[in-house]
């Protein structure tokens, strides 16, 4: 047995990668990284879903096999280990379905060129038909785009 105290990125990303779940119950998380290299790991992360975590993992769907993680909108342990339920029962019963939610985060593309793609689509909707457009479900930005811009 070996102990060791201190932090290492290269250590960080070795056991990130080997698991197989990851846990982020972040009550705060206005970008989070932990989560973009699970996916690529294959690590299946669960998340609060808050901030960036709500917006990098897409809430796995059983019926229609989309999804990259589990997700859980309070922070609340309840909700935490309902969440842990439904991951842990779908690795045990569910094995192919566990490697598919693994494979979509590691092929999922999450590169700041893809990014800024869809930030310009963004932009261009709001300038040509409208000026409340939607991001996501959850949240709705107003835009003004002033005609020296155009």
């Amino acid at each position: 047995c070996r102990g060791w105290v201190g932090f290492s990125v290269k250590m960080a990303h070795r056991i990130n990668a080997a698991c197989d779940i990851l846990l982020m119950p972040s009550r705060f998380e206005p970008c989070g990284l932990n989560q973009l290299y699970a996916q690529r790991y294959g690590t299946v992360p669960i998340v609060h879903a808050v901030g960036g975590l709500r917006d990098t993992v897409e809430p796995y769907n059983p019926f229609e096999n989309t999804g990259t993680g589990w997700s859980f909108d309070a922070a609340e342990g309840n909700k935490f280990i309902e969440a842990m339920g439904h991951a842990l029962s779908t690795y045990r019963e569910y094995p192919d379905a566990f490697r598919s939610l693994q494979q979509r985060g590691m092929v999922k593309d999450m590169t700041w060129s893809h990014a800024a793609h869809l930030y310009e689509e963004v932009m261009v909707e709001a300038k040509y038909q409208g000026t409340r457009i939607g991001l996501d479900t959850h949240f709705y930005v107003d835009v003004y785009v002033h005609d020296s811009l155009t």
